[in-house]
């Protein structure tokens, strides 16, 4: 039997990553908190069903059972969502400086949290399983920075 981490650790990682790419990447836009925002709901909505149809049709592939594939298409969206809207609440009511330092340490905590969690189930070194995923994160986040810089700075209209 799968640990309970593997119904929501694909969502949530998914979601932290991605809206901190994206708050990261459109933080200097003109109209920054409102792309922001659109963007994290776009991405929490289209991104979250085709990454959930992909688990499911994966699941199916692996022939697991039917309502455990279920179980897992639901839970990888539902995490998304949740996760992706307490990005929103940290963007809207913020000023955007604020939001950007809140939703990297917010994001970076909870990316934190489950990969501790995850490697204590697999009995194996939490800090190193920590350093990884955080690496691979902040490497995310100076990548959509640098892209974000670059974009906005080449088609300022």
């Amino acid at each position: 039997m799968r640990p309970a981490q593997t119904k929501f650790s694909f969502g949530a990682t998914s979601a932290i990553i991605t809206n901190l790419g994206l708050i990261t990447g459109l933080r200097t836009g003109q109209y920054a908190k409102l792309g922001i925002i659109a963007g994290i709901i776009i991405i929490a909505l289209v991104d979250n069903i085709a990454d959930s149809v992909g688990i499911h049709i994966y699941q199916e592939a692996e022939c697991l059972k039917t309502k455990e594939v279920w179980l897992s298409t639901l839970t990888n969206f539902l995490t998304r969502i949740l996760v992706s809207l307490t990005f929103v609440l940290l963007v809207a009511f913020l000023p955007i400086k604020a939001a950007v330092i809140c939703a990297l340490i917010w994001g970076l905590l909870l990316l934190s949290y489950l990969s501790y969690t995850i490697a204590i189930n697999r009995k194996v070194n939490p800090y190193l399983a920590v350093f990884e995923h955080i690496v691979i994160a902040v490497l995310v986040i100076a990548v959509s920075n640098l892209l974000g810089a670059f974009v906005i700075s080449k088609f300022k209209l």
